[in-house]
């Protein structure tokens, strides 16, 4: 399998951590995005609705999967302005430096990443 040098994806993480499920469905995403950084592509890691709250669990150096967001920290985009507030994980964000996003009334804009050609998977 091989990859172009100008592929982009951007991933979008909508699931929380707090089942076995979604944090399968995370680490995915992540794994994802390092793939993608390995075979000399682009990707960027947007966290969504329920996503904001995994942010800031796996930024938070006591998680268990900490090591792997480190691993992809540089590709991470942000986590949704309007999310981060609703879910009140917004402070908690800030204090981690987790940067925002809010192209779109403060949310991330999918539709405009697909108007660039970015590739949009979802988590």
């Amino acid at each position: 399998m091989s990859t172009s040098a100008e592929s982009k994806i951007a991933i979008v993480v909508f699931a929380g951590i707090d089942t076995h499920e979604g944090l399968a469905r995370v680490v995915n995403a992540l794994m994802t995005a390092k793939e993608a950084r390995e075979r000399g592509g682009e990707a960027e890691i947007i966290f969504d609705g329920a996503g904001v709250t995994a942010a800031v669990e796996l930024a938070d150096p006591e998680h268990r999967s900490h090591r792997l967001y480190k691993q992809v920290e540089e590709s991470v985009t942000g986590v949704c302005a309007f999310c981060a507030r609703s879910f009140g994980v917004d402070e908690r964000a800030r204090e981690l430096g987790l940067p925002f996003v809010s192209e779109y009334k403060q949310h991330p804009s999918l539709y405009g990443r697909i108007a660039e050609g970015i590739h949009v998977l979802t988590f």
